[in-house]
């Protein structure tokens, strides 16, 4: 079906290509727990069960998460755009929480980015096993409608920034930790 094509309310895809129909409650859930960082903090948890690369890969995924959320906010408080109108169709009624604020970017995507590339430039194989579950929740934002696509493409890239730096930044304490 083309993207020109009319749909009708709950039938068919969006001019995104993706289905207007309510969504599996795995990716309602999935969205709903990534809210606030929530899901992170419980990854974190599960790396930082044993000491070693993971553990320290897991705290600098909760700091590069709670910098990429913070960054996040503050360009949507300069952004201000809108979210996508679709207020009555059934995969953004399917969120229990309506989003109100601006729109980009993406603080889910953002914050899940940021914790994924900071963890994964720690522990690369947890960065390996993380990363789906990643674009999970980037794909939860689009199909529940909260965002347009190039609020999450754009949240991922920054919080990838924001990864990459916490990770330089720890790399660099470490090092020179190490020189003394």
């Amino acid at each position: 079906m083309s993207s020109e094509a009319p749909s009708r309310e709950g039938d068919g895809p969006d001019e995104n290509d993706l289905p207007v129909s309510r969504p599996a409650w795995p990716v309602t859930a999935l969205s709903t727990v990534a809210q606030g960082g929530v899901l992170w903090v419980l990854v974190a948890g599960v790396l930082a069960w044993r000491p070693g690369p993971r553990r320290r890969a897991a705290g600098h995924g909760l700091v590069a998460g709670a910098a990429g959320m913070a960054l996040g906010h503050a360009v949507k408080a300069v952004v201000r755009r809108r979210r996508p109108p679709a207020q009555r169709l059934p995969a953004r009624r399917a969120l229990p929480e309506q989003p109100k604020s601006s729109a980009f970017p993406s603080t889910h995507a953002t914050t899940a980015a940021a914790f994924t590339v900071a963890a994964g430039l720690s522990a690369p194989a947890a960065g390996v096993a993380i990363a789906p579950l990643a674009a999970a929740v980037c794909y939860s934002r689009l199909r529940t409608r909260a965002h347009w696509p190039t609020d999450v493409y754009g949240g991922a890239a920054l919080g990838a920034a924001v990864g990459g730096w916490v990770h330089r930044r720890f790399a660099r304490g470490r090092q020179s930790t190490q020189d003394s």
